[in-house]
């Protein structure tokens, strides 16, 4: 019998050679698309957090908004997004971060968040944690406790769970 994480991991398609030659891609819209897929990637997520006392789900543009809300409404907690710059109306608060060329933002709007609430932050896949270390400094600096980061896969040989603030725990559910 298939377990969920092969399940999901099956589901995954591979593309080799994108964006550049020697990169596989690691193509989750596949997995998403099958519902037993979808509906193992969500329950994985929510047994990791129900019941463990998390307020927000801070979702990361744009994979992450799609299992960040299922989990969030799953373990009876709010949803705060975290978006790239210009996206949100009202004031914001922002977090830089380096990209192999150059660097980009992340924004979440300065209300979001109450100091000392729990946060969990979720995104599809973890690479080189440029993305989710900029989220996890962002929401610290709006006066979060940020507990965990989570996500579907995982590239581990990017080590991306390193650049990581230690105190935050790092759940993927497939590796690579």
């Amino acid at each position: 019998e298939m377990n969920n994480v092969q399940l999901v991991k099956e589901k995954i398609r591979s593309i080799k050679d994108f964006p550049i030659e020697g990169i596989i891609f690691r193509d989750i819209t596949t997995a998403i698309k099958d519902k037993e897929a979808l509906r193992e990637m969500i329950n994985f997520l929510t047994e990791k957090f129900i019941n463990k006392g998390i307020d927000y789900v801070a979702v990361i543009e744009s994979r992450g908004f799609i299992f960040g809300s299922a989990l969030a409404y799953n373990i009876n907690a709010g949803c705060i997004l975290i978006r790239k710059p210009g996206k949100l109306p009202a004031e914001t608060i922002s977090e830089e971060y380096s990209l192999e060329y150059g660097t980009d933002k992340l924004e979440i709007h300065t209300d979001a968040i109450e100091e000392g609430k729990n946060v969990i932050v979720i995104d599809d896949l973890l690479a080189t944690g440029g993305t989710v270390g900029a989220a996890c400094r962002l929401l610290k600096k709006a006066g979060a406790n940020v507990k965990a980061a989570a996500f579907i896969i995982e590239l581990e040989d990017l080590k991306g769970r390193d650049k990581l603030p230690s105190d935050v725990e790092v759940v993927s559910m497939v590796k690579y």
